[in-house]
């Protein structure tokens, strides 16, 4: 249920039909709009799909049903499925179940795929077999394929609150889970935040006391799920100390440190990070916990530290042009990721912002943009509406909002003509991307190529 477009859906149609089954694919979407998911899908035989609409016979008479991650729990036809005691999975749950390698799971609302994606970059710089799962847009149920058989190695899974739900109903956590932060985010899917919270809690709800669980000191709605882990807390933390007994990963006098009880152990120094964004400096620290818990040297993750240069789609370097230079911040779906962007330079910006509503508030992200933001664009979307509202009370008539569009390539060519030598042009939305876009990638691959347009 949910081909989509990111690729999951699709990876899921194909792994079960090359594996024997016979799929029903359903999705309220058209063939049309599905294109570029069903080109990759037109080999399979045993595939009957169901476009434009959902069938509820295609849930009531089947042996097992694969969930899309938005689809909500309450829906009438997953309920009817339940109903009829027919199982519910979702990719991620099929994964945990058939997979026999140790898992690290990566949640949170902000910076779990660099986090996961460094931790995969530091066991690999250790020498350790490693496979990655669900960092950006990279299947779930594909990278089981790459798998296969191994029975050594880690996997390094990059968990979305939606993708957990499905592990706390099969009551599966991994090995070492890992919370970088919880802000607002997805309320346009949970009715509250609190269930919000109870999804992310799942990584590590079903550790046993063997395994470990790794939380952000510093951020209060994670700091105090350790009270709930049964599992070994580490803690990390920008700071030299915390109050707590738990071990923890910190900084001191510059350096990354690890404190195990009354020993110190030094990791690395904090100008060996390379990442724009004093954020990334959580997401390294992160990172350094889990891996350390994994029992990798201190030597081997400093050097992958020093060597790790960042992902696609955050705060990611596109071109200089007339001595403006221009960044990708597409992933800053939330207005607290776009908050970081902003904040992650000094110089003036242009910033283009907006989009998509996931119904949450933007009173602090406009009071970011109304002190650090030089000009403001904005891309059409429920959420922009929100940001014009939210400006006009801040600073009345003082409106530093430039335009607006439905067009990345012309919100990029009006950047570039405001920018000005030194500054700094910033896609950073603070919103989803539906509506203009495919999804937030697409809108990041749109800059890129609108940047590479200019002369």
């Amino acid at each position: 249920m949910g081909i989509g477009l990111h690729g999951g859906g699709a990876a899921s149609v194909r792994f079960f039909a090359e594996n024997g089954a016979k799929v029903i694919a359903t999705d309220m979407k058209t063939e049309k709009e599905l294109e570029p998911s069903l080109k990759k899908l037109k080999d399979l035989k045993n595939v009957t799909f169901v476009l434009g609409q959902h069938r509820m016979e295609d849930f009531e008479n089947v042996d097992i049903v694969i969930k899309g991650p938005a689809v909500p729990w309450n829906s009438k036809h997953i309920q009817a499925a339940l109903k009829k005691k027919i199982p519910v999975e979702m990719d991620s749950s099929i994964f945990f179940k058939l997979c026999k390698l140790t898992i690290i799971g990566v949640t949170g609302t902000k910076g779990k795929t660099t986090t996961a994606t460094l931790i995969a970059e530091i066991l690999k710089s250790a020498g350790k077999k490693v496979f990655t799962a669900g960092i950006g847009q990279k299947p779930v149920l594909g990278a089981l394929d790459e798998v296969g058989d191994e029975k050594k190695g880690a996997v390094v899974f990059e968990i979305s609150s939606w993708r957990l739900s499905a592990l706390g109903r099969a009551g599966l956590s991994p090995h070492i889970a890992v919370i970088t932060n919880i802000f607002q985010d997805h309320l346009n899917y949970y009715s509250a935040m609190e269930k919000y919270i109870a999804d992310k809690k799942y990584i590590f709800s079903s550790q046993k006391e063997d395994d470990f669980v790794i939380l952000n000191y510093d951020d209060e709605n994670t700091r105090i799920l350790s009270d709930e882990a049964k599992s070994k807390v580490i803690f990390f933390t920008a700071n030299a100390k915390i109050d707590s007994g738990c071990d923890f990963i910190g900084v001191k006098e510059g350096k990354i440190f690890y404190r195990n009880g009354s020993e110190e152990k030094i990791i690395c120094d904090i100008n060996d990070i390379k990442l724009r964004g004093g954020h990334n400096l959580y997401n390294v620290l992160a990172a350094v916990a889990a891996t350390l818990a994994y029992g990798v040297a201190p030597e081997k993750i400093c050097e992958a530290v020093k060597n790790f240069k960042g992902v696609p789609h955050r705060l990611e370097f596109v071109r200089e042009i007339d001595k403006v230079k221009y960044y990708n911040d597409t992933a800053a779906t939330m207005p607290d990721a776009a908050i970081a962007g902003i904040n992650s330079f000094s110089k003036p910006i242009v910033l283009i912002a907006g989009g998509a509503d996931k119904n949450l508030e933007f009173k602090s992200l406009v009071k970011t943009i109304s002190e650090k933001v030089k000009k403001l664009i904005l891309l059409k979307g429920e959420a922009t509406e929100k940001i014009k509202s939210e400006l006009n009370r801040e600073l009345g008539s003082r409106v530093i909002i430039d335009s607006e569009f439905d067009n990345m390539e012309k919100a990029v060519i009006r950047a570039k003509n405001l920018a000005g030598p030194g500054d700094i042009v910033l896609l950073s939305p603070g919103a989803a991307s539906f509506g203009l876009f495919l999804n937030e990638f697409d809108r990041g691959e749109k800059f890129r190529e609108a940047v590479g347009k200019l002369t």
